[in-house]
């Protein structure tokens, strides 16, 4: 069997979201079958780990995005019904790039990862290989609730995009073998688009060995947000947990400190550092780890949220209690709801880490503790995917 794996980012290193699931299907996948990988990617960072990325793939095709033109070109596309998504995430050459790949090694399946790249199945010489779609999470929901958090030209640009994605998800997945998805709350979500759809939910694992910590908890009173900085639900909720509620925190605990930490942040959160000196923001970091572990308590501010939330998984694995949004917490597994604490709004946001922050080290660790891990691994949540991948190239076959 030989799977193509589309995916809108180069699944190394699996150190943000979007890279993480796919890195592990990727490992999952890779005993099964050869695998020709092609990923869009974003900068020179991103595509100097191409070669890296070989430990995944038989083939690495690793197709440089160019953002100026694409920009422009997402203007222009303004009054059509293409998705901006699709617009941002091209390149000339890439269907070029492919066509030459699959005329070497003619795939078995197509399995998209994101509705990024999953347009690229629709388009020869893919258009009939069997395909899985990794939808994640549904996209256009996505950008429906941040139209709803925004206020116009950007929310009508966001409810634009909600339309035009919803009707591609709709296609996709009516073409697709089978869809995966995180959540249950996902898969209804896109039922409601596709009543007659296959949708599978597989859900996210986190790496808890490679997380838990190897110290006693930290003494300090530092609060900690992980996330990609730039990513609009990342930026919008850590600008709300600075401006909104962090100065509830100070008022009650002078001593607290803020991180956000994480790559690509926005002018808009480096400035926050000039206006408070408790708050840190720190770019880029080359382990995410000595942060989780000097932490006191972590926070999962967003206002919008889909799917699950890894930051969550891997803050408790990392031995911290998390507060989260109600949005947060509807996609955060059962196993590691005893170590999340709910609130909503600033007041009640503020008030659940000055709670965390009164209590001992010991005290917030065992609140950590409280989650079960065990059942969370990657290979546990993939288990199936490798035979559902297997049956979509043996019915293709038979037909």
């Amino acid at each position: 069997m030989r799977i193509l794996f589309l995916t809108q980012r180069l699944p190394y290193a699996p150190n943000r979201g979007d890279r993480v699931r796919a890195y592990h299907l990727l490992k999952h996948l890779r005993p099964h079958a050869e695998i020709d990988l092609v990923s869009f990617v974003h900068d020179a960072e991103e595509a100097s780990h191409a070669g890296e990325a070989a430990a995944l793939a038989s083939t690495v095709e690793a197709i440089p995005v160019p953002r100026v033109r694409n920009l422009i070109r997402s203007g222009l596309s303004l009054p059509t019904s293409r998705p901006t998504t699709h617009t941002m995430l091209d390149a000339p050459d890439a269907r070029r790039r492919i066509a030459r790949l699959v005329q070497a090694n003619p795939p078995s399946v197509v399995l998209a990862y994101c509705t990024g790249a999953a347009h690229l199945a629709f388009e020869p010489p893919l258009a009939n290989v069997p395909l899985i779609v990794d939808m994640v999470d549904v996209d256009s929901a996505k950008w429906a609730a941040l139209a709803r958090e925004t206020t116009f030209p950007k929310s009508w640009i966001y409810r634009r995009e909600a339309r035009c994605l919803a009707e591609f998800e709709r296609r996709a997945v009516r073409r697709a073998f089978a869809t995966l998805i995180t959540t249950e709350t996902e898969r209804s979500a896109l039922l409601a688009l596709a009543p007659d759809a296959r949708v599978e939910v597989v859900q996210n694992g986190v790496d808890a060995e490679a997380l838990r910590p190897t110290e006693p908890p930290a003494l300090s009173a530092t609060v900690v947000f992980c996330g990609v900085m730039n990513y609009e639900p990342n930026e919008q909720g850590a600008l709300w947990l600075a401006r909104e509620v962090w100065p509830h925190v100070r008022a009650r605990r002078p001593d607290a400190r803020l991180q956000l930490v994480g790559s690509s942040p926005t002018a808009a959160l480096r400035a926050l550092t000039a206006a408070d000196g408790t708050i840190e923001v720190t770019g880029s970091v080359p382990d995410v780890r000595p942060y989780l572990w000097n932490a006191a308590v972590a926070v999962a501010p967003l206002l919008v949220a889909r799917g699950v939330q890894n930051k969550v998984l891997e803050a408790v694995a990392a031995g911290l209690p998390t507060v989260a949004t109600p949005v947060v917490m509807i996609g955060v597994p059962p196993e590691m709801q005893p170590a999340c604490i709910t609130a909503d709004g600033a007041t009640a946001f503020a008030a659940a880490i000055v709670d965390l922050l009164g209590k001992t080290p010991t005290e917030r660790r065992a609140i950590a503790e409280r989650a079960s891990v065990s059942g969370l691994t990657w290979e546990e949540r993939l288990r199936g995917v490798s035979d559902l991948v297997a049956a979509a190239a043996t019915r293709a076959a038979h037909r």
